[in-house]
């Protein structure tokens, strides 16, 4: 089982494949994810600091892309599948945004 690590929040381990972005909040990491999960709002968007994220798809490239994030460790957390350890940072929480999570995302 691959080991996330949260900055400033400890890790825990997940099934391979579980999409990033429920790992986090099935183990209670306050992340937005306002669209969803569909890739179309950026607001679950994470910096990776260590781990292999896997390839970034076409829509998220286009997604981020248009909103001129640039940084190669700055993901989407709703199209990243789990497959190997990985050290992460939510870049947009509920507490610090203010606003509600979001639609939980579909596995």
């Amino acid at each position: 089982m691959p080991t996330i690590q949260v900055e400033g929040k400890g890790s825990f381990q997940t099934e391979e494949g579980t999409k990033l972005v429920l790992a986090l909040e099935d183990n209670g990491v306050d992340i937005l994810h306002r669209c969803g999960g569909n890739a179309k709002c950026t607001t679950c968007r994470v910096e990776v600091l260590e781990g292999d994220a896997g390839l970034v798809g076409e829509a998220e490239a286009a997604l981020l892309q248009a909103k001129g994030i640039t940084e190669p460790n700055i993901r989407l957390s709703c199209q990243i599948h789990v497959s190997s350890d990985l050290s992460v940072t939510p870049l947009m929480t509920v507490a610090s945004s203010g606003m509600e999570a979001g639609t939980r995302p579909q596995d």
